[in-house]
């Protein structure tokens, strides 16, 4: 082990005792062209190696990817014109400075904007703004049923998932706790028929048919059975039920207040500059 790598391992043991709370006079372990590598610059504490090899280990790999990358820029900027490093500094400079009003922004938005968006503004919004919300699939509430093909008395499946009563369908659930396989009621949410199809793995090749004549369906593999209990449905080029869209219009809305907001900021800071005189054309 090299001296350097000695010297860095003693000062990790005190580091590692004294938890990082000493103010130790810096010290240099590396240098790669003009810069300086110092030991306070190496994350020791995020990363300290259980054992002494370890932790030379972990110095060692640590100042050759530094050096690496020090001797690769230094020897990028030596080799680029005066131009474009002036492209670079003035792409850190705009970075920098978009990364500074972003933080800021978000900070007075968490702070000043009202984000509470009610029902009735939401329905208002979809009232208004009905042509935005058409439906680019057909969507379904359905109950839907996979048991495995050796499910014994498979009929009273098929019975109870036709009938709306609601002790048939509390029969349904238990009988499903028992032996179904997947047992998802859509019927208090929207899901597309694609998605439905998938689910029965039984593609159907005209769905607005299918839909407009088909209240129950049944399909099988080799390994399972799947029945399905279509209770609603919406065909693609009608208005999307305002439920189906609804976190959609929240965010429509939401993004729409951070705009306005964004913009008075703006303009505030500019009306109060112009006041103070921080502001003046010439």
């Amino acid at each position: 082990m090299n001296r350097i790598l000695q010297f860095i391992l003693i000062l990790l043991t005190v580091y590692a005792c004294n938890g990082g709370n000493g103010q130790p006079r810096r010290t240099a372990v590396a240098k790669a062209g003009d810069r300086v590598l110092f030991l306070d610059e190496i994350p020791m504490n995020v990363i300290i190696p259980d054992t002494p090899a370890d932790s030379a280990a972990y110095v060692q790999n640590y100042i050759n990817k530094w050096a690496k990358r020090e001797l690769l820029f230094q020897k990028a900027a030596t080799n680029l014109s005066p131009g474009q490093m002036e492209e670079i500094d003035y792409q850190v400079a705009e970075t920098r400075r978009n990364l500074v009003v972003h933080e800021y922004q978000s900070m007075m938005i968490i702070q000043k904007m009202d984000t509470v968006i009610s029902r009735e503004e939401m329905e208002r919004y979809y009232e208004g703004n009905g042509e935005g919300f058409m439906l680019t699939s057909n969507i379904v509430k359905a109950l839907f049923i996979k048991l495995p093909v050796e499910t014994p008395e498979m009929w009273k499946f098929r019975s109870l998932i036709r009938s709306d009563k609601q002790k048939d369908i509390q029969e349904l659930e238990s009988l499903c706790y028992q032996f179904a396989e997947r047992f998802d009621d859509f019927n208090e949410d929207w899901i597309t028929m694609d998605k439905l199809s998938v689910e029965m793995k039984d593609e159907i090749p005209n769905q607005e048919n299918f839909l407009r004549w088909t209240k129950f369906h049944e399909a099988r593999d080799s390994a399972s059975v799947y029945l399905v209990a279509i209770n609603d449905f919406r065909l693609r080029g009608t208005l999307a039920p305002f439920e189906y869209v609804m976190e959609d219009i929240r965010r429509l809305i939401w993004n729409n207040r951070r705009i306005e907001f964004i913009q008075e900021l703006e303009n505030g800071i500019y009306n109060e500059g112009l006041k103070q005189n921080s502001f003046k054309i010439y």
